[in-house]
């Protein structure tokens, strides 16, 4: 039972459409208060978009968990702080090559079209690593944020897999 288990997580960096969204919102909650204080119709309307507001601003709030366990990854979407989401769940079998972004190791790779699949914080102080993965016909390129641990675990047991330069 010897198991090799690692996780890492990573919150998403706010974007400026992040925050327009937010302003947007704010400000229609409030411009409709305003307008149904005049009109019974309009107070059930602002009703409907505050009750929206607080649906949709928490999911603005993005962090990405990836779990490593015995040759298999999973990318967790968590919304709001609260709501846990499995967005991909791979098997190291299917996967052709994992590397840093930018990395020569990844080159061969460049003109096969592939699904992207970003599970990285955005910043731009950091390199992601890039997995290529192949699900049956069709091919992902997987964005992640990876710690030592894990890059350990996946080197471990699929050392032909991962290069780190």
């Amino acid at each position: 039972m010897n198991e090799l288990y690692a996780e890492a997580g990573v919150k998403r960096k706010e974007t400026a459409g992040t925050y327009a969204i937010r302003i947007l919102l704010i400000f229609a909650a409030v411009l409709l208060f305003i307008i149904s204080l005049s009109n019974q119709i309009m107070l059930f309307v602002a009703a409907i978009v505050i009750v929206g507001i607080f649906y949709f601003f928490p999911r603005l709030s993005l962090e990405y968990e990836y779990v490593y366990c015995d040759g298999q990854l999973d990318f967790d979407k968590i919304m709001g702080k609260s709501k846990r989401k499995n967005a991909l769940k791979i098997d190291f079998e299917q996967v052709e090559v994992m590397a840093p972004q930018g990395s020569h190791a990844l080159d061969s790779y460049n003109h096969i079209k592939c699904d992207v699949k970003d599970f990285s914080s955005g910043n731009k102080e950091t390199t992601p690593y890039v997995i290529i993965y192949r699900q049956g016909e069709k091919n992902l390129k997987i964005l992640f944020e990876p710690n030592e641990k894990m890059l350990n675990c996946i080197k471990m047991k699929n050392p032909r897999k991962l290069v780190q330069y």
